[in-house]
């Protein structure tokens, strides 16, 4: 399912010139290996970055310190400002950041294990989508997440 998604996703944005860039941090970059295994992806895509810590997303994506004190790395402030950072520093047409709580630990009553962050920004159009999975291993979290951004991207272009 992922590859086909992947691969619909590569096709279409080869077909109307567009780049696409990754700043993932549950997913670890699955994201961009599942995209750039498919054949024809370096037409596409532009610049993947694996933000896990907090100190990656102040340092790379220049997330303010103060919203990772204030709302914590898994939210949507965020998601939100990592997705707008990502499209200065790759310039691609097409950002996506991803945050979450891949589990099995880590999890809070506040943010528990499966809560995961999507933000995707083409122009001007930014969305961000708030998931809670239910299933609560790891892999499944991570491929949920990957195949939920697929979707997205997809829809929005």
């Amino acid at each position: 399912m992922m590859k086909v998604l992947a691969s619909k996703l590569v096709d279409k944005l080869s077909k109307k010139k567009l780049k696409i860039s990754f700043a993932e941090s549950c997913t670890g970059g699955m994201l961009s290996s599942v995209i750039t295994s498919v054949s024809g992806s370096s037409k596409i895509f532009d610049l993947g970055l694996i933000t896990y810590s907090n100190k990656a997303k102040i340092d790379i994506l220049k997330v303010p310190k103060k919203i990772i004190n204030k709302y914590g790395a898994v939210s949507q402030e965020c998601c939100l400002s990592m997705v707008k950072n990502l499209s200065k520093i790759s310039k691609a047409n097409i950002s996506v950041s991803i945050t979450g709580v891949a589990g099995p630990n880590g999890g809070t009553k506040l943010k528990p294990v499966g809560l995961v962050y999507i933000g995707i920004k083409k122009g001007n159009k930014i969305a961000i989508k708030k998931n809670v999975f239910k299933k609560k291993d790891r892999t499944s979290i991570q491929k949920s997440t990957v195949q939920i951004s697929l979707k997205m991207i997809n829809k929005i272009i």
